[in-house]
Parts: structure tokens; C-alpha cells; sequence
């Protein structure tokens, strides 16, 4: 790479555009050149709170500019395969939200593309990014730490179709294709083998959403490290989703960036990486892998196995759904 800005589009300014406005800000050589939203105004509006120079209308017209490298995606999960598609087709390297898609065909195509793209495809698998989670890697790639299993909690309260910060959501959000993708990469990344068993259940479905509230996980990896993964939408009370990695020399308990072990005693992660944020060191590696020419940490690649596993799992909690792609 020249010694040229990297010009970076966002799409998506919400709670999780912010995010990466943020994340973005703290990286050198990086130009937030436009911002695209649900409609020209509220891109105006993010922009402009934001400081961004350009709002534009549509993700068409920024894959159309010659001056923009890369598109982050953090829009609508039905979006997600559809856009990152048009992004790699447009010659930009592309990063999208998680998940990548919210079918298996769609996923695949994803892949499919960007191989023969060459360029840059990433997921924001952002538990690989998290210091807690990040520093368990660490420990397993010392061979100081062994998982046997991880025992993950998946809770929120959400009973009526609304965003993070309270607003009316256009689309609804999934247990499975969206909450469960973190955990279910996750455990495949530290245990460091493939899942070979994976089994689901799902709770009744929301009247009026028309998605299961409840789900139940079970993992198996190839080297014997099993997953117990609980998902729902009627919890009423802490939200956030809370890892239990419990070892071969001890017990972790990841929450986002935080860390503690199985008494609660407080670790420090401060020295992991250059940040605390786990957002800003996904962006710092979908950049870096960008002006390296190198395959990402969390690639498309390196992903796709996870939504192969939940193409498998939706057949068990949902067999009626038709695949789209």
C-alpha cells in the first residue's frame, strides 16, 4: 500500500456505526470518507454529529466512487449477504457485521466471491478481537490452557421489535443466525478444532415477531471440548452475553472486554493489545489486513465453517425454512 489514506465508507449509522466511527478515529492513516444510513437525512444527521465530511444516499453510489477502498457493513442483518456481495463485485474490500449472512447458500456465495475477488472479506466475529478473550487464546496457544468446556449465556430482553437504543427495528433480530454465530465460532477458535456435533433446541415463538425467544445450544468439538450455549429473549434482568471457560488449569469468565476467573477475581487485560476495545482492534485488523495484502483474522474464510454449523442447526429447530441466496 502507498502511503495514501485508506478511504473507508460506513453503512449504518446506529449504535453499532457509532461503534466503528469510534474505533476508526483511533487508527492512523484511516479517512472516514462517507457515511450511507436509512435515508440521506439521517446520514446527514450521523455524519454530521460524527464530523464525516459526506453523507451519501445509497451504498450504490459509494460502490460506485473511485475514491473509496474499503465499506464497513453494520446495517440490517437481511442486508448483510446481499451488500457485501455488491461490495466485493465493486472492487472494495469489505468488512460486514455479524453474521455474514442469515442462510448457509448466501454465506457460501459470499465465500465464493471473495475467493475469486482476491480482496479483502472479513466478518466481525468480534469475540476473536475481545482483550478477555484474547488473552484465554493467548494461554491456549502457550499450551498453559486446555478448554474441557465453555459454558455460554446469550440474554436479553426483547419482547417487542426494538434496536440497542430503543428504537423500532424495520427488521427482527435472530437467536440463532445472529447471537449464536459469536459463541458458536467462537468455541471452534480456542478449542482449535472443528465442531462435530452440534445439537439444538428451540423455545415457542413469539407471537408477533414469529421468531423462537428461547433456544438451547450443544457443541462438540473434534478434541473432546464440548459448548452448553443458553440464548433467549425473555430475560429480564443483566444483558449481554457471559462466557464460562472452564479448563484444564482453571475457570474464566469473559464478559466483553472484562475478565475474571472462576472466584471472581479480576484479571487484567489492560496489556493484550493497544486497545481495550474490542471494536476498534476488529477495525485495526480488517486496516491492516487491507495495506498487508494478507488474509484477515476472521476472513470469510475462516468463518465459514461456523455457518455451516448453523445451516445444520436451523434444520433441527426449523426445518420448514426455505434457504434463500
Amino acid at each position: 500500500m502507498t502511503d495514501q489514506p485508506l478511504r473507508i465508507a460506513l453503512a449504518g449509522g446506529g449504535a453499532f456505526g457509532a461503534k466503528h466511527v469510534n474505533g476508526l478515529k483511533k487508527i492512523d492513516g484511516v479517512e472516514l470518507a462517507a457515511i450511507i444510513s436509512g435515508s440521506v437525512e439521517s446520514a446527514q444527521g450521523f455524519a454530521a454529529e460524527h464530523g464525516v465530511g459526506r453523507a451519501v444516499e445509497s451504498l450504490d453510489d459509494v460502490l460506485a466512487m473511485d475514491d473509496i477502498d474499503a465499506v464497513i457493513l453494520a446495517t440490517p442483518t437481511p442486508m448483510h449477504a446481499s451488500q457485501t456481495l455488491a461490495c466485493l463485485r465493486a472492487g472494495k474490500h469489505v468488512q460486514v457485521e455479524i453474521p455474514l449472512a442469515d442462510s448457509l447458500p448466501d454465506a457460501e456465495e459470499c465465500l465464493r466471491v471473495q475467493q475469486e475477488s482476491g480482496l479483502v472479506g472479513m466478518v466481525g466475529h468480534t469475540r476473536r478481537f475481545n482483550p478477555s478473550h484474547q488473552w484465554v487464546h493467548n494461554k491456549i496457544a502457550a499450551g498453559e490452557f486446555h478448554i474441557q468446556q465453555m459454558d455460554v449465556q446469550t440474554y436479553f430482553f426483547r419482547r417487542k421489535n426494538l434496536n440497542a437504543l430503543g428504537q423500532p427495528r424495520s427488521w427482527t433480530d435472530h437467536l440463532l443466525w445472529h447471537h449464536a454465530a459469536h459463541t458458536v465460532d467462537l468455541f471452534a477458535y480456542q478449542a482449535g478444532s472443528p465442531i462435530v456435533q452440534a445439537h439444538a433446541i428451540a423455545g415457542p415463538s413469539h407471537p408477533d415477531l414469529g421468531i423462537a425467544m428461547d433456544m438451547s445450544i450443544q457443541l462438540k468439538a473434534e478434541n473432546g471440548a464440548i459448548c452448553t450455549l443458553s440464548l433467549s429473549f425473555n430475560n429480564d434482568g443483566p444483558l449481554g452475553t457471559f462466557f464460562r471457560y472452564i479448563g484444564d488449569t482453571g475457570t474464566y469468565i469473559a464478559r466483553y472486554d472484562d475478565l475474571t476467573d472462576g472466584k471472581d477475581e479480576a484479571i487484567d487485560v489492560s496489556k493484550v493489545d493497544v486497545s481495550m476495545d474490542g471494536i476498534e482492534l476488529q477495525d485495526r485488523e480488517f486496516v491492516a489486513a487491507i495495506r498487508e495484502g494478507r488474509e484477515p483474522n476472521s476472513s470469510i474464510a475462516q468463518v465459514i465453517d461456523c455457518y455451516r454449523v448453523l445451516g445444520d442447526l436451523e434444520q433441527q429447530v426449523d426445518p420448514q425454512r426455505e434457504a434463500h441466496g
